[in-house]
């Protein structure tokens, strides 16, 4: 059985997960729900259908909850089933556009640095996952970003 890998947007509404084979993605599943109340259920769906390798997820800019819920989750997957993860950038996802924070505060990225700023109107987010896995570009570190300080 071939291996299969799993790419997760859990900060994307509603949350995109994409199952790719030879790093050709054949199948997209969009989850509507809380990724707290959805995803955990759908990952168990997943890993008893495919032989999963490897497990790739938004780990930011986004959702400060949604980021840190299915970074948990992959840790405890990593934990008992061996299966690593590596993050990736929210920016890999949407072409670059600004990525919401919070009220009219979104995250854009300047060269190599995220950083915020306000606009004045909404800015619609639109997410989509690649059909093919070669030129996504990993973090060095597969922890989640956190961009704003502790409030």
């Amino acid at each position: 059985m071939p291996d299969f890998v799993v790419l997760i947007n859990s900060i994307a509404v509603p949350i995109q997960v994409g199952i790719y084979k030879n790093q050709q993605c054949i199948k997209l599943q969009e989850i509507e729900g809380q990724t707290s109340d959805v995803l955990l259920q759908y990952m168990e769906d997943i890993l008893e259908q495919y032989d999963v390798s490897k497990i790739i997820y938004v780990n930011g800019p986004g959702s400060y909850m949604a980021i840190k819920l299915t970074y948990i989750m992959l840790q405890t997957i990593k934990l008992i089933r061996g299966i690593p993860f590596v993050g990736c950038s929210a920016f890999e996802f949407n072409t670059g556009q600004p990525v919401r924070a919070m009220g009219n505060l979104y995250f854009i990225k300047e060269k190599e640095t995220i950083i915020t700023k306000k606009f004045n109107e909404k800015i619609m987010q639109e997410f989509g996952v690649p059909d093919n896995l070669s030129a996504l570009v990993f973090e060095k570190d597969n922890r989640p970003q956190y961009i704003l300080p502790a409030v």
